[in-house]
């Protein structure tokens, strides 16, 4: 667990910071707390990508809302095709359905693991980083995966657990892919 002390901006990104490096280079979950009002809002989110690479984080979030009692929100946020973005005509709606799918398939095996835990899956059409900064917003804890790159890989490729760790107002938990434990069944 590392403090913030919220530099962010240009000397944050130019600089880094300890809990920008610790969270892109131990292979364990790192929770960077954040300073905020003493409220309390119920609910943790977690960034999904439809990919095996975020199940850990997905282990990891909904372990923290049954023990919390929170509800969960699973952020799935995708982005227009190209030629939608270019122009070229498509039925929306059916594109929206197919991604709400995606969120749903991969939560499937964690909500029969978790019956408890009351899980909303936000399946938004918007970047990543601006998805999950918003919805942390109503949040007490955001969860995010890393695939593991090392963190110089990570500012030249862009990283969407770096631009949360940047832009979220909330605690955020960093779990890496890579050498992260298999989540234990029930």
């Amino acid at each position: 667990m590392v403090g913030s002390r919220g530099l962010g901006g240009f000397a944050g990104a130019v600089l880094g910071s300890v809990s920008m490096n610790v969270a892109g280079q131990v292979p364990v979950p790192v929770v960077v707390v954040r300073p905020r009002a003493a409220v309390a809002h119920g609910e943790i989110v977690v960034g999904l990508d439809g990919s095996p690479t975020c199940e850990p984080a997905l282990a990891y979030a909904f372990r923290q809302a049954e023990l919390r009692g929170s509800t969960l929100r699973a952020v799935y946020a995708w982005a227009l095709p190209f030629a939608l973005a270019a122009g070229f005509s498509c039925d929306f709606e059916a594109l929206r359905e197919a991604q709400q799918r995606v969120a749903e398939e991969q939560l499937a095996s964690w909500r029969e693991r978790y019956p408890q835990v009351k899980v909303i899956a936000d399946v938004r059409c918007a970047h990543p980083v601006d998805a999950l900064a918003a919805a942390g917003d109503r949040a007490d804890l955001l969860v995010v995966g890393s695939h593991g790159r090392s963190a110089i890989g990570s500012i030249v490729l862009g990283s969407v657990s770096r631009g949360v760790l940047h832009h979220a107002h909330c605690t955020v938990t960093v779990v890496r892919a890579k050498d992260a434990p298999t989540p234990a069944r029930r």
